[in-house]
């Protein structure tokens, strides 16, 4: 889908403004013809639409989503990822502190991209806290029976 995107967007770079017109006709007509869709389909079809990959991210090109953008990061998140912030365009994550944190921060990079493809930049901050917190592996004295 993304690809299909920026080829669009591409041609739209160089495209005269009569054909300009004409992208924005058609994608409010679509967009206008989604939006029935939605409205006819009842909670259960809605949903179904809402988790495809290609209808899925037009209902948020189109404002469509019955889902809103905190709610769609929220469910797309890896174990081990939490969401710290939803901003204009922002979404801050923190990911947890085992396995391999490089990994941890794309996945979860990945997922909010895929979830929501409307935020500008997502932000990740890996967790620093040790998995096992020092003070737990000190033998403390008198505690022997």
């Amino acid at each position: 889908m993304s690809e299909r995107i920026e080829r669009i967007e591409a041609l739209l770079e160089s495209a005269d403004p009569p054909a300009e017109e004409l992208v924005r006709e058609l994608l409010e007509m679509y967009g206008e013809g989604l939006a029935r869709v939605m409205a006819l389909a009842g909670e259960a079809v809605a949903a179904k639409l809402a988790d495809d990959d290609l209808v899925g991210p037009l209902l948020v090109l189109h404002d469509l989503h019955p889902l809103d953008l905190r709610a769609r990061v929220t469910a797309a998140l890896p174990q081990g990822a939490s969401l710290v912030e939803v901003g204009e365009g922002l979404v801050r994550l923190r990911v947890g502190a085992s396995g391999c944190r490089s990994s941890a921060v794309a996945t979860a990079e990945r997922a909010v991209r895929a979830a929501a493809p409307e935020v500008e930049r997502v932000e990740v901050e890996a967790d620093t806290r040790p998995v096992i917190p020092v003070d737990t592996l000190t033998v403390r004295r008198g505690a022997q029976a």
